[in-house]
């Protein structure tokens, strides 16, 4: 198939026909379930009566007018999906759920930990009655452990679970990521947790118990500086943009403004110095390897900092790219927007009509085309409590 056919074809569906009920709300759940609503799956959102999730009403900025408009925030989650207002509390609102838990595929919820187990809608009882479910809880901390009464909250766990430890600069405030990180990464485990899931089930029939955990989460994602503190027994500090590992990678300044530099290897090194007309600093040996340049870290970066602001930050990127020597600049967030790649990659959605909202596409690729779910993120109690096609 040539590119224009696949660009002119339907999205890609993958997981068309799998159903799931999301009771979950904010942002890690949300997220998981638009993840799936993209890949095809039918997405039933069940909200509070009257409210609805928290995040519609987590303005300004706003989409819609009136009583009808929804924060940007909630816009951002739960794309594709229908919405149902259903009072989990009451015995008719129970009844409703374990029906259409009966005929789902995957159930998503936050709730507290025993919460949901007070209606009989926990992962037991509703197993019980549809042994394919596969059931993904995501809470703050797990099912299980001494903090898991506690509610999850992102920026509480960025803190206890050492993210803020190593972002900022040092010796100034902790600082968290200027996004709820570990929310959308806990939403992206699950859903390849519920993916994983949905394979075994298609060959032993049966469901599975999820239970994904923004702290364990948080925990898996130190990732290398994890690896630091276990292997070399010597705790991780905050560095302001600079890399614990790797010299130089950090931001630098230019003689308009700030890039960054991120040299990975001791030939990129090698032709960054070539580039800003340094030769002799590559073999130097206390700069010629990356362990050297590591422990000589306080000499280098001032050296290479009077070469960074001697040019402007464009000059250093169309220097650098054409050298094969990583850098970029830094974009605010319009900027992004705006820029050429993501227009050409196709990751900025714009309205089919007025009932659609601008929208950031799923990252993924299948044969050249983004799986793009086909219903803008639903009005509170928009539609029927049932599955729109029955088996």
């Amino acid at each position: 198939m040539t590119a224009p056919d696949r660009m002119s074809a339907q999205p890609p569906r993958p997981l068309e026909g799998v159903r799931v009920l999301d009771l979950s709300r904010v942002l890690a759940g949300p997220w998981t379930g638009q993840m799936l609503a993209d890949y095809g799956a039918e997405v039933l959102k069940v909200e509070r009566p009257g409210a609805g999730d928290d995040t519609r009403t987590w303005g300004p900025p706003w989409w819609g007018e009136g009583e009808a408009r929804v924060a940007a925030y909630f816009v951002c989650a739960n794309r594709g999906k229908r919405s149902v207002a259903i009072d989990i509390a009451s015995p008719e609102g129970i009844q409703t759920v374990r029906e259409l838990a009966r005929e789902a595929d995957v159930l998503i919820e936050n709730y507290k930990v025993g919460q949901l187990a007070r209606y009989g809608l926990d992962a037991v009882s509703l197993q019980a009655i549809n042994p394919r479910l596969i059931y993904c809880s995501i809470t703050g901390y797990g099912q299980t452990g001494p903090l898991a009464h506690r509610a999850g909250y992102d920026f509480a766990i960025q803190a206890e679970g050492g993210l803020m430890s190593i972002t900022g600069n040092k010796g100034e405030e902790p600082q968290k990521v200027g996004v709820a990180v570990t929310d959308l990464m806990t939403g992206v485990y699950a859903t390849t947790a519920i993916l994983a899931a949905l394979h075994e089930r298609a060959r032993t029939g049966k469901g599975r118990v999820i239970d994904a955990a923004l702290f364990d989460v948080q925990v898996a994602m130190l990732a290398n500086q994890a690896s630091n503190q276990l292997i070399g027994n010597k705790t991780p500090t905050r560095m302001g943009n600079a890399h614990p590992n790797i010299v130089p990678y950090q931001v630098f300044p230019t003689r308009d403004g700030h890039m960054v530099l991120a040299v990975g290897n001791d030939g990129q090194f090698a032709k960054f110095c070539d580039a800003a007309g340094q030769p002799a600093v590559s073999r130097d040996a206390r700069f010629s390897t990356n362990p050297a340049r590591v422990e000589h870290r306080a000499t280098l970066v001032p050296l290479i900092t009077g070469w960074t602001m001697t040019k402007d930050t464009a000059e250093w990127v169309a220097l650098l790219d054409q050298a094969g020597v990583p850098c970029a600049p830094i974009l605010d967030i319009a900027q992004v927007m705006e820029h050429p790649h993501v227009a050409a990659r196709g990751m900025a959605l714009q309205p089919r009509d007025a009932s659609t909202p601008p929208m950031v596409a799923n990252p993924m690729l299948f044969d050249g085309q983004r799986p793009v779910a086909d219903l803008p993120p639903p009005a509170l109690d928009a539609h029927q409590a049932r599955w729109l096609h029955t088996s």
